[in-house]
């Protein structure tokens, strides 16, 4: 029988949200934290999550070229291969086509800025995640230190639902150390942005674990493996071309 498998999927209507960069981000976090073989898939068009991760030296996380039409066919062969964890980016619109992908999820992840137009902006993509009656979070992305409107923004996001308690602050190195195809762990695992994916992971972890404690309690056992730069193994097929 193959093993459970959780899928977070990250949406958010408004472009700029760090929708992608967290996506990333998590998925390689799980990764390090032992929650692997995680696999990445990219339903936006304009592909930017395929990019960095066309960039990447590390093996994993592994990369799953798919579409909306073919999206449950390969949900079920990531099953079948012994994926642990499936991260999905989303585009930056709200369209049936994303309802669709929302009805995959385990738990919905909504990178929120902490600015007016992006909480204006949020309704639509709450209404598609209650449509499809899934469990959500949002994360506060790119706020400011110490800034009032972070805290507000917090306060009023947690009236349509759960607010992580790990912000995670607009730093430069977010940007940085995705040029070359890297998360802010792995170019300075030491430092705060690196420290505030950790605590962003190990909250989604445990929302994780708490609707299925199996799905990320111990690796999987699957046949031909191979070990990969995190020092993970994954699923022969991981390292698939994104672009043919």
């Amino acid at each position: 029988m193959p093993q459970s498998m959780r899928v977070l999927v990250f949406a958010s209507q408004k472009g700029g949200s760090g929708k992608t960069t967290l996506a990333g981000h998590i998925g390689v976090m799980a990764e390090l934290a032992g929650a692997g073989p995680v696999a990445l898939v990219d339903t936006d068009p304009q592909g930017s999550l395929a990019k960095w991760w066309n960039c990447r030296e590390a093996q994993a996380p592994a990369f799953i070229h798919s579409t909306f039409t073919n999206l449950v066919h390969d949900l079920d062969q990531a099953r079948a291969q012994g994926f642990r964890l499936v991260v999905i980016d989303t585009p930056p619109a709200v369209t049936k086509a994303i309802s669709e992908v929302v009805s995959f999820a385990d738990l919905v992840v909504l990178p929120t800025r902490p600015s007016p137009h992006d909480l204006r902006a949020v309704g639509p993509t709450i209404d598609i995640v209650e449509a499809r009656k899934k469990q959500m979070v949002f994360v506060l992305n790119a706020a400011a230190a110490r800034a009032k409107i972070t805290s507000e923004a917090a306060v009023a996001l947690s009236q349509h639902g759960t607010v992580a308690p790990s912000f995670i602050h607009s730093r430069t190195d977010f940007a940085a150390s995705m040029i070359d195809g890297r998360t802010v762990m792995e170019a300075d695992p030491d430092g705060k942005s690196a420290e505030e994916i950790r605590q962003l992971w190990a909250y989604l972890e445990n929302r994780l674990h708490k609707m299925d404690p199996a799905a990320l309690a111990e690796p999987a056992q699957h046949a031909n493996r191979n070990t990969n730069a995190l020092g993970r193994e994954v699923p022969a097929f991981g390292r698939r071309a994104v672009f043919s």
